[in-house]
């Protein structure tokens, strides 16, 4: 049941002055698109009647089938905080339907919400996600471009007075907060320039919402200050990556069912088939959940960031790790996703591959607690640790042999995605760098 209605809807727009309405959906590829409209056509595309063409956009349909629908999900309705006062600007994201009304199977917000189905049918009541996204900030050049220029020099939890790092991050969180985000905290990272924005978990897919929200309001109210936000996972040569670690859990009639006070880790047998499941097809859904070229100059460059399949408690080199809080608060940690990944299709396969783990009560393994980056191949197998994809080549070739995360994605989904990053493999393997002429041009 809806929390707002149609009529709270047009209310608040004509309260509010609001002046025109973003119907807002997203891509395959993760991208944000939207289609704006003038408040006076907002009852109609209330009502689900407003379309648009769908052949233009990446991996949707054909040009003969072009005509989609765009259906509202009327708890997204929010007001963009720095539209102009007498003509302020609303949004909401939508599903997206084909000229039948039914789902269309290439919409990533739908996809996710059929997995969510599959959940409920198991007795399952949500799948809360608590994502923790990390970004650069650096300057733009003179005529508004960005640059890798950052803008403070700061490291871990530093506070700075000096910059306009912080108060950009401060101004991002205030923002988000005006758009009924319950911020968590916001922090330095690791990297110069690099910081976290932590909002409260959620279901599965109003979190997802929340990251496309959040990458929308990072990115304008950056530009506010003059600098330029990037969620492209390694933008810098030895600094640390940005990941975006998905913090999950399972309820079922209002309990947490990963908790289980009389377990010696105090996690349930449910919890264990889960966390084998996602250890058990890590590989398959590296692709998405790492889907550029760049995101695995991440995973290949250390800084914590996981690029091997194990699980462990307080240990922050495995894909896995179980914070210690417990009850309630029982999660699993997921640290190798980042954030350039599609947020609805990383959901989606996370998801899907945990409960194929509980369908098939998967034995999960022992825990690795030492520090995997400085074991050796033959300590690494011994404890049975494989590694992740190391390019996206290697990743593809993974989801192409992993049945469950192509079920979890469905047929159009999983063929667009992966012609698409072919392709970008092609495109980048086909590059002369500058590294390989330094090394190669003089000496060969």
């Amino acid at each position: 049941m809806s929390k707002i209605s149609k009529e709270d809807i047009l209310k608040i727009a004509q309260e509010e002055k609001i002046g025109y309405v973003k119907l807002q959906f997203t891509d395959i590829l993760g991208a944000l698109k939207n289609v704006e409209i003038p408040v006076e056509q907002l009852e109609e595309a209330l009502d689900g009647e407003i379309m648009f063409d769908g052949s233009s956009i990446e991996g949707f349909v054909r040009v003969e089938e072009s005509d989609m629908y765009l259906k509202p999900d009327y708890n997204t309705w929010s007001i963009f905080p720095w539209s102009e006062e007498n003509c302020r600007v609303a949004r909401l994201i939508c599903d997206v339907h084909n000229f039948n009304n039914e789902p269309f199977e290439g919409d990533p917000r739908s996809n996710l919400k059929r997995i969510v189905k599959e959940m409920e049918d198991m007795g399952y009541d949500a799948f809360n996600l608590g994502p923790e996204p990390e970004f650069y900030l650096f300057k733009l050049d003179k005529d508004n471009n960005p640059t890798t220029i950052v803008n403070d020099t700061s490291g871990y939890f530093d506070v700075s007075i000096t910059d306009t790092s912080e108060r950009c991050r401060r101004e991002i969180a205030k923002t988000l907060k005006k758009m009924d985000f319950e911020v968590e905290m916001f922090h330095h990272e690791a990297g110069p320039s690099q910081h976290e924005i932590s909002f409260k978990y959620s279901d599965a897919v109003t979190s997802s919402d929340n990251i496309q929200t959040f990458k929308l309001v990072a990115k304008t109210v950056a530009r506010q200050y003059g600098l330029h936000v990037t969620f492209m996972p390694k933008p810098l040569y030895d600094e640390a990556g940005s990941g975006m670690h998905y913090n999950v859990s399972l309820f079922k009639d209002g309990e947490n069912v990963f908790y289980d006070k009389d377990d010696e880790y105090g996690l349930s047998e449910e919890m264990k088939y889960f966390m084998a499941g996602l250890l058990d097809h890590a590989r398959g859904y590296t692709a998405i959940c790492n889907p550029l070229v760049n995101s695995y100059k991440r995973l290949s460059a250390g800084f914590e960031a996981p690029r091997y399949i194990a699980w462990s408690g307080s240990n922050r080199t495995p894909l896995l790790r179980i914070p210690s809080t417990r009850g309630a608060g029982t999660r699993a940690e997921v640290r190798s996703l980042d954030p350039s990944a599609n947020p609805y299709l990383a959901t989606a396969v996370i998801l899907k591959a945990g409960l194929s783990g509980i369908q098939n009560q998967k034995d999960l393994t022992t825990p690795v607690d030492e520090n995997i980056f400085e074991m050796t191949q033959k300590e690494r197998q011994a404890e049975d640790v494989e590694d992740l994809p190391t390019t996206l080549y290697t990743a593809l070739k993974a989801l192409k042999a992993a049945e469950v995360i192509q079920e979890a994605l469905g047929k159009h989904i999983c063929d667009h995605f992966i012609k698409n990053k072919t392709y970008e493999w092609k495109m980048y393997s086909a590059q002369i760098t500058s590294w390989e002429k330094e090394q190669y041009l003089s000496q060969y």
